[in-house]
């Protein structure tokens, strides 16, 4: 398996024992794949169009959500707990605030999200309830790189999306968090405390690999179902201008035909 390859590429302490710097060297070829996928291309290039920041807001709500819930029910866990900051880094209530901006008050009946998050939130679950120290991985890419590249996605999708105001921004601020460097310093150190065992060490590695190979399916799935919407409208368009123009009453058929063989004679006689 290819994320397995990857994390053990890393496991022979290359890089130094710190857990950081491992996930860090084991995850570098992913990071780069995420980054280059479509959604995050348009990032970079500051082209984020509505449609796509509201798909992403939705997605990671529901991510947020699962990994929030299962945080909270192991924040006494031995590998949880060190690197538990619900007051510092939690996302759920700001995404709250997001999509009501939106979506409107109803916004929860209005949250699609695509295949690929729904099997995100399982896997979430699943090591929430069989080994929890493995949400340190989710937690560490989540959180981290958010809480990295926060301020300065804001300003793009801010400025992308032509808003006068912070209103629907506030995934990306952390207002209890006055300094993120030192914040990640403070996190990275916490989480190298973590004792692990070689085995869970490794598995640690793995599943880092696969946080981010879970958030990469994410991103293509949200734009395939962008593509999908968009090409499903375009094809709207068309049917109704084709309706417009060529009415379905059979008499009105009729006479659209016979103006257009009418036509037809008179421009061949004409070039005549």
């Amino acid at each position: 398996m290819e994320t397995t390859k990857s994390a053990r590429k890393y496991d022979a302490g290359e890089v130094g024992s710190d857990l950081s710097e491992q996930i860090k060297a084991a995850t570098k070829d992913s990071h780069i794949r995420a980054e280059n996928t479509q959604l995050m291309l348009s990032y970079q290039k500051g082209q984020i169009t509505l449609p796509q920041y509201k798909v992403l807001l939705c997605s990671l709500y529901e991510i947020y959500k699962v990994l929030e819930e299962e945080m909270d029910r192991n924040s006494s866990h031995p590998a949880v707990a060190p690197i538990y900051f619900p007051q510092e880094l939690a996302r759920v209530e700001s995404l709250e605030r997001d999509l009501e901006h939106f979506f409107g008050s109803d916004w929860r009946k209005r949250v699609i999200v695509p295949a690929a998050t729904h099997r995100y939130g399982q896997r979430l679950r699943k090591i929430g309830k069989e080994s929890p120290e493995l949400l340190v991985a989710h937690a560490y890419t989540r959180y981290l790189g958010d809480l990295s590249g926060g301020q300065v996605l804001g300003k793009i999708t801010q400025k992308s999306l032509g808003l006068s105001s912070k209103d629907g921004l506030a995934f990306f601020s952390f207002p209890g968090v006055t300094s993120p460097n030192r914040f990640k310093q403070l996190y990275r150190s916490r989480m190298n405390s973590i004792e692990l065992t070689e085995q869970q060490r490794a598995a640690m590695l793995e599943e880092a690999v696969a946080a981010f190979e879970h958030n990469i399916q994410v991103f293509d799935d949200l734009q395939k179902m962008l593509s999908v919407t968009t090409e499903t409208v375009h094809q709207s368009e068309v049917n109704a201008v084709k309706t417009s123009m060529f009415p379905s009453s059979p008499i009105m058929q009729f006479t659209v035909g016979l103006c257009v063989a009418l036509t037809t004679i008179g421009m061949g006689l004409y070039a005549l």
